[in-house]
């Protein structure tokens, strides 16, 4: 389970299709041990890419709390939560190399629990996938797929991967406000982004089903 939300307001707890750049630069200072009040302007300069290997299932949460305690007659106050489940990403960041290893580190020995957007969703220990010697995209683009082999008849062959990653100077993107420009609890500042759809990814994919073949399922189911 994950939610990555850029756009939660008051009793809506949404959540993105893919994970923010907030949200791993989050992820990331929290394994540095950084407070919240403490600045993450750095971390926020690193060029942030990610690859959907598997974009999961949308699921929504009705939540309600009453203060039982001091008011038992009061109502009850509904929230409404948005997580993925099953979905599988590969994110990467790119910067120093010294600043690389020391995230690496961190990642892999944690100061603080680490979760996926939210603290209803901790990480697993098989965070880290390694340094590589190339930009954020061309890591993306030569990661191996991530779905496990149980799961790869759900998917069709090929299978295409979205990667999205930060605009470069000059380059027209969809705006994203999830930039980091401070995570106080008092006073949290995010700042836009530009954001571009790469060329996706095509992996080769035996288990799944041909495009031709789905496409005739349809038109029989259709019939």
């Amino acid at each position: 389970m994950q939610s990555w939300g850029t756009q939660s307001r008051y009793r809506r707890r949404d959540s993105g299709h893919e994970p923010s750049k907030s949200g791993v630069i989050g992820l990331i200072a929290a394994a540095l041990g950084r407070a919240r009040t403490e600045p993450v302007d750095d971390l926020a300069r690193l060029n942030f890419a990610v690859r959907v290997d598997a974009p999961g299932t949308l699921l929504r949460d009705y939540q309600t709390a009453k203060d039982w305690a001091t008011d038992p007659n009061g109502a009850a106050s509904l929230s409404t939560r948005y997580y993925l489940s099953d979905a599988v990403f590969v994110a990467a960041v790119e910067g120093d190399q010294e600043v690389l290893k020391n995230i690496e580190s961190a990642l892999k020995k944690p100061v603080y629990p680490l979760y996926l957007g939210r603290r209803s969703c901790p990480a697993g220990y098989d965070l880290v996938l390694g340094i590589r010697e190339e930009s954020a995209e061309e890591a993306l683009r030569n990661e191996e797929w991530h779905v496990p082999e149980h799961r790869r008849a759900e998917f069709p062959d090929p299978v295409q991967l979205r990667i999205l990653r930060d605009a470069k100077s000059g380059e027209q993107g969809d705006l994203v406000q999830d930039v980091p420009v401070s995570f106080n609890q008092e006073h949290r500042q995010y700042a836009v982004r530009a954001v571009v759809s790469a060329e996706p990814k095509t992996v080769e994919n035996p288990k799944g089903k041909r495009h031709s073949d789905v496409n005739f399922m349809r038109t029989v189911t259709e019939a």
